[in-house]
């Protein structure tokens, strides 16, 4: 019998906990979470075995999961260290920072204990158990960063979480920050920061924040994220983001500089640059996925008409997506699949009377 504990049920915790109990629903999994409403609930949706208090019963762990903000991660690991665990357990992380927590990890590794630090890169803007649910990873990149396993070590850690369909992708932790300084923590600041410098803006003007619509809300969407995380974050990564955001505010600096002195070319080459590289990001790429767009009218049922006929047909969704800004698509619903389904769920819709666009 395996049995899996779980130290915080926010988003990440209860979605991964979930994914496991639906691939594993023989394995045990105990959790603690300082929130009061949380273990109950946890418990009536049925994922849940027992709710514990910290770290009680963490002995019987054949896994144990840390899944609290950054700087709770790197306290538990030094009570880890100090309490007897049972022999073989694996530990691991979903923290968004890695270097911090491997150093903080080093005192397991001299106990002679397994650490994995983990990072899946899939979340929300919303927050808590309620939050969560098992397809959250569902064909998202989930970073490994071992710090004294073993190949077969990592191995088991992914059988585990198998039911999370998740793409492994192997990296050390200066690696690991990096990049995510760059694609998930610079983001949020920038978000966050125009948030907040719009509702000054518009402090005598209340009109403006009800306004906003469309490329502010995407642009902004991720602002509303839990602050008490992400402060976490930004100081355990602190030199690499304060690194990435000086670059950054150079770059606004040189755009300034120009809009200043009437430069029409320096300012269309920015824009330029940027189309270029953000056109990349829809470039082809080695996982086999495929765009369908459809105009879906503003009608009661129209969405649940088109997965229906889809469910008739047998094929699978991998994701769906209704877009506030369709950019150069006219398709207000996205539609991806797996290659192998793509011609097939096109043929399907192509019987609608939507008008249906491709990319792939």
């Amino acid at each position: 019998m395996t049995t899996v504990f779980f130290k915080g049920l926010g988003l990440i915790g209860s979605s991964l906990a979930q994914a496991i109990k639906v691939a594993h629903p023989e394995v045990t999994i105990l959790a603690s979470d300082p929130a009061p409403a949380t273990i109950p609930y946890a418990r009536q949706q049925g994922w849940l075995d027992a709710g514990v208090s910290e770290f009680e019963r963490v002995a019987e762990a054949d896994f144990i999961f840390l899944a609290s903000p950054v700087d709770q991660i790197v306290a538990d690991l030094k009570t880890l260290a100090t309490r007897p665990l049972k022999p073989g357990v694996i530990v691991t992380d979903v923290g968004s920072t890695k270097q911090a927590i491997l150093t903080a990890a080093a005192a397991l590794a001299d106990q002679k204990i397994t650490f994995i630090g983990g990072h899946p890169m899939a979340g929300s803007h919303k927050s808590g158990v309620t939050a969560g649910r098992p397809d959250l990873f569902e064909n998202a990149f989930y970073f490994q960063v071992p710090l004294n396993a073993t190949a077969a070590q990592q191995a088991r850690l992914q059988a585990l979480l198998v039911g999370a369909k998740v793409k492994w992708l192997t990296v050390t932790a200066a690696t690991h920050d990096a990049i995510v300084a760059q694609i998930s923590h610079l983001p949020h600041i920038i978000a966050a920061a125009l948030v907040n410098q719009t509702k000054e803006r518009f402090a005598d003007q209340p009109l403006g924040m009800r306004l906003a619509a469309g490329g502010f809300k995407s642009v902004t969407r991720i602002a509303a994220a839990d602050p008490t995380m992400w402060t976490a974050i930004l100081l355990a990564n602190a030199p690499v983001i304060r690194r990435q955001l000086a670059d950054y505010i150079s770059h606004l600096q040189t755009l300034d500089q120009a809009i200043a002195t009437q430069e029409a070319a320096a300012i269309h080459r920015f824009f330029a640059q940027a189309k270029h590289s953000r056109d990349q990001l829809n470039a082809p790429v080695k996982a086999p996925f495929y765009d369908l767009f459809l105009n879906l009218p503003d009608q009661v049922g129209a969405l649940a008409a088109v997965t229906g006929k889809l469910a008739t047909a047998g094929i699978s969704i991998t994701n769906i997506q209704l877009l506030e800004v369709r950019e150069d698509i006219n398709g207000i619903l996205q539609l991806t699949f797996s290659t192998a389904a793509a011609h097939q769920a096109a043929q399907a819709l192509l019987a609608t009377e939507y008008e249906l666009i491709e990319r792939g």
